[in-house]
C-alpha cells in the first residue's frame, strides 16, 4: 500500500509529466522522473524549480520547502532504475502501443507490487492492462493542467483494476491534496465525455450562423455562468487537441451522434489555425477580451429581475425558451413572440441573449429589448435558434451526465464534482438539472429532436424517469 514515503516514479517529462512530479515532490515523495531524452528530463526539474521559486516570491512556499522539494526529484537514466518505485505513473504521448510497450518494459524491471498508472485522457485502461502481467495493478490516474493547481483527479478501473489498488490511489491522491473521483474505463472517462456538448453546441451555432464566435461566447460566459466561451476555450486548449479527444469519443462510441465532430474545426486544424499556440484559432491570439456587447455603465446598476420565465408587453409574449423556435410558438399562440435564453444568475448577468419571431415587426421585438434595457441588461439580439445558446447546452450536458450516470461510469456526487472541478462548470450538470427541473430539460431535448429529427438530441431513459418521478410529486 502505498504511504507518505512511498517513491514515486514519472515516465514522460513533458507538461503533464513535469507537474506530477512536481506534486509528488511538493507532498514529499522521492521522484524519480524517467523521459526518453534524459536532457529533457533534467529541463523538467530545472522548471520546476522555477515554478517553485515562483512561489517562494509570491509568499506561497517557503525557500527550504522549494529546496527540499526540488531535491526530491531525480532522473532515471534507464526504466530499469525505476524497479524500486511503489507507483509508477505513466505521461507519455497519446498512442496505446508507446503506452503498452512502456507497461511491458516496467513489467520485466518492477516487481508484481508495484502499481502501473496511467494518465491517459482518452485510453482505455483495459486496453493498455491486457499485454501487461498482473494487470489487476494497472489504472487510470488522470490529472488536469496544470496538475500543481488543478484539484480532480480522475481514478480510473479498468476491467481487471484491484478495489486495494484504487483505494490506495483514492488515498494517496487525498493525501496530496487534490479530489479523487472514481469512474470506470469508457470512452472520455467523466470529464471529457461529458463535456463534450458544451463544445459541439457552439460549434454547431457557428456552422448555423446563428451569432458569431464572440456573441456564442458571451452568452455562455455572462448568461450561463462559465468561465469562458467554449470557442475561446477551444482556441485556449489547442484547436487539435480539443478536436482529437472529440473524434476518439465519438469513434469510442461507435459513431454516436452526440459526439459528431465539427467540420468547422477540422477545417482550422487542416489550415494549423490550432488557437493560442499558433496565434489564430477561431480568434486572433493574444486575445481582445472586449465584450462583443458595449458594457456602458453596468457596473452601478442593480437589476430587480431576480428571477424570470415570461411576461407579456401588451400582446407581445416574452419568455424563456423551450426548445422551440420563437416563430414556432408565435405560429401556434397566433402572437408576436420573444424568446430568452436561460440565465444561470439573474442578479450578476449583465447580459440577455434574445431571439424574435419572424413575423414580429420592429417595434414589437424592440419592445422586449427595451424592457430588458430598463431592468440594467445588456441585450444581444441572435437568429431565431431553437432552445437558443445556453439553455440547449445545459440541457445536453445534463443529459450527457444522465447517461454516464445511468451506464454506471461513476456516482452522481463523483460525475457532479468533476464537472466542477475539471472544467470548473458553475454546478454540476445533475444538480443543475434538478434545480432547472427535470420536466423541463426533457421538453427542450424533445423539442429540439423534433426540430432536427436527429439522434443527437435524444433524451436518456433515466431523464425520462426523472421527469416522470418529478411529475408524479407535483402531483
Amino acid at each position: 500500500m502505498l504511504t507518505p514515503h512511498s517513491i514515486i516514479a514519472v515516465i514522460g517529462s513533458g507538461t503533464m509529466g513535469a507537474g506530477i512530479a512536481q506534486v509528488a515532490a511538493q507532498a514529499g515523495h522521492a521522484v524519480k522522473l524517467y523521459d526518453i531524452q534524459p536532457d529533457a528530463a533534467r529541463r523538467a526539474i530545472d522548471g520546476i524549480a522555477t515554478a517553485l521559486s515562483a512561489r517562494v516570491t509570491k509568499g506561497k512556499l517557503s525557500e527550504d520547502d522549494r529546496n527540499a522539494a526540488v531535491a526530491r526529484i531525480s532522473v532515471a537514466q534507464t526504466l530499469s532504475e525505476l524497479a524500486q518505485a511503489d507507483l509508477v505513473i505513466e505521461a507519455a504521448a497519446e498512442q496505446i502501443d508507446i503506452k503498452q510497450a512502456i507497461f511491458r518494459e516496467l513489467a520485466k524491471a518492477c516487481s508484481a507490487e508495484v502499481i502501473f498508472a496511467s494518465n491517459t485522457s482518452s485510453i482505455s485502461i483495459t486496453a493498455i492492462a491486457s499485454g501487461v502481467p498482473h494487470p489487476e495493478r494497472v489504472v487510470g490516474l488522470h490529472f488536469f493542467n496544470p496538475a500543481p493547481v488543478m484539484r480532480l483527479v480522475e481514478v480510473v478501473s479498468g476491467l481487471e483494476t484491484a478495489p486495494a489498488v484504487l483505494d490506495s490511489l483514492t488515498g494517496l491522491a487525498m493525501r496530496w491534496g487534490k479530489q479523487p473521483v472514481r469512474c470506470h474505463s469508457t470512452p472520455g472517462f467523466i470529464v471529457n465525455r461529458v463535456a463534450r456538448p458544451f463544445y459541439s453546441e457552439a460549434w454547431r451555432a457557428l456552422e448555423e450562423q446563428v451569432a458569431p464566435a464572440a456573441v456564442i461566447d458571451a452568452a455562455l460566459r455572462d448568461c450561463g455562468g462559465f468561465p469562458m466561451g467554449p470557442l475561446a476555450l477551444t482556441d485556449l486548449i489547442g484547436q487539435d487537441v480539443n478536436f482529437a479527444v472529440t473524434c476518439s469519443v465519438f469513434n469510442g462510441f461507435w459513431q454516436e451522434r452526440r459526439f459528431l465532430p465539427s467540420l468547422i474545426q477540422q477545417e482550422l486544424v487542416l489550415g494549423k489555425r490550432l488557437g493560442k499556440k499558433t496565434g489564430q484559432g477561431v480568434y486572433r491570439w493574444p486575445l481582445d477580451e472586449s465584450l462583443p456587447y458595449e458594457s456602458g455603465q453596468l457596473s452601478n446598476i442593480e437589476s430587480d429581475i431576480v428571477t424570470f420565465s415570461g411576461i407579456e408587453l401588451d400582446d407581445l409574449v416574452v419568455q424563456i425558451t423551450q426548445g422551440e423556435t420563437a416563430s414556432q410558438l408565435a405560429l401556434r399562440l397566433k402572437r408576436p413572440v420573444v424568446l430568452v435564453d436561460l440565465i444561470n444568475d439573474w442578479r450578476k448577468a449583465r447580459l440577455v441573449v434574445l431571439a424574435a419571431a419572424a413575423g414580429n415587426t420592429t417595434e414589437q421585438t424592440a419592445k422586449a429589448v427595451r424592457f430588458f434595457q430598463r431592468h440594467g441588461k445588456q441585450v444581444l439580439l441572435i437568429k431565431d435558434y431553437p432552445g437558443m445558446l445556453v439553455w440547449r447546452t445545459v440541457a445536453m450536458l445534463a443529459n450527457e451526465a444522465l447517461d454516464a450516470l445511468q451506464k454506471g461510469v461513476a456516482s452522481e456526487q463523483d460525475i457532479d464534482t468533476a464537472m466542477r472541478l475539471g472544467v470548473n462548470y458553475p454546478h454540476g450538470p445533475l444538480a443543475w438539472g434538478a434545480e432547472l427541473g427535470w420536466q423541463r430539460v426533457l421538453t427542450l431535448l424533445e423539442n429540439l429532436q423534433q426540430h432536427y429529427g436527429e439522434e443527437r438530441y435524444r433524451p436518456t431513459s433515466l431523464l425520462r424517469q426523472r421527469a416522470l418521478l418529478e411529475t408524479q410529486h407535483e402531483h
